[in-house]
């Protein structure tokens, strides 16, 4: 469809003729789309050593393996999910090589808003999945990106109160955040702690892990160290949930200790039937890229729809799980 999308695949994180992505030119005179007719989407996620954007990224390519003649797509993702200048970088590069449409999951509510402004000048559809862009400074742009993604709080408010409803009033817990500048990190915080007060529970400490594992357990290990009595851990995504438990085996309080999540990734599944995990929220990764895929192509049809799409938020417990 565009000069350079043939280098483009070879250059991308995910090559596109081994993941399915781009669409086969039709023959001479088929009457079929060749993919040089094709829109073409652009998948930027965060970090691909997460299990969530690679279920995010699967779900993707078994969309558009299925509706292979209605669009080509190019899945791209960062290293972890601090490199911002690495999600930047992805996005001009997108820019630059004429891609119809941006599907982004960004790493920073804020700091990549001027690259997604760069390519709204240049044409390109953009719409914002997972994590929502900061409406201030989308309003400094003047921009209007519609958020196609779940209610971050609600879905938190929702395992904390499960997990309240396991505690008395006056235990402790803490909580581990994402990256504090993530908006959904901000908004999965603000909901444990809704659910926290609501229940009289007391929040003995809040630290960022940076959404990683082994950070999790770093930051794990010194609040059990300051906090010897904690009841509770509530993680703002699974791979934090994951660090949180290491640290409490390692610490000899395994068992004593609950933890709640948020993801519902498929190493956590394995820990609730083992009762090492209380509850996860399941923000349903493998559609949530198709959400904003979808989105996309209607814009590119000519919808012009611009509100945001809420999407489903679910809690999974042991009496949920297949």
């Amino acid at each position: 469809m565009r000069l350079l999308f043939a280098t483009l695949c070879a250059l991308t994180m995910t090559a596109c003729g081994s993941a399915g992505d781009s669409g086969t030119a039709g023959d001479a005179g088929s009457g079929k789309s060749t993919a040089e007719d094709r829109p073409t989407v652009a998948l930027i996620m965060k970090s691909l050593a997460n299990e969530f954007f690679v279920t995010m990224a699967d779900g993707a390519r078994q969309h558009h393996s299925q509706n292979e003649g209605a669009y080509n797509l190019i899945v791209n993702g960062i290293k972890n999910e601090i490199d911002l200048a690495q999600q930047v970088a992805l996005i001009d590069q997108m820019i630059a090589s004429g891609v119809d449409a941006i599907v982004v999951a960004p790493a920073d509510s804020k700091a990549v808003v001027p690259a997604l402004a760069r390519a709204v000048q240049a044409g390109i559809v953009v719409v914002n999945i997972d994590n929502k862009l900061d409406g201030d400074i989308l309003a400094e742009y003047g921009l209007r990106i519609p958020f196609v993604g779940p209610d971050n709080f609600a879905g938190a408010e929702k395992v904390g109160n499960f997990l309240a409803a396991t505690m008395e009033a006056g235990e402790s817990v803490a909580i581990l955040e994402g990256v504090p500048t993530a908006f959904n990190s901000q908004r999965r915080t603000a909901g444990f702690l809704k659910a926290m007060n609501d229940a009289g529970i007391e929040v003995v400490a809040q630290q960022s892990a940076q959404w990683d594992q082994t950070a999790a357990v770093t930051v794990t290990s010194g609040i059990l160290v300051q906090h010897p009595e904690l009841d509770a851990i509530l993680a703002a995504n699974d791979n934090m949930a994951l660090g949180a438990v290491a640290a409490i085996t390692q610490s000899g309080r395994g068992g004593a200790v609950k933890v709640v999540g948020f993801d519902n990734i498929s190493a956590v599944q394995g820990l609730i039937r083992e009762g090492k995990i209380l509850a996860t929220v399941d923000q349903h990764g493998d559609q949530l890229a198709v959400y904003g895929v979808e989105f996309a192509l209607a814009a590119l049809r000519g919808d012009t729809t611009r509100d945001d799409k809420a999407t489903p938020v679910d809690l999974v417990a042991i009496d949920t799980l297949e």
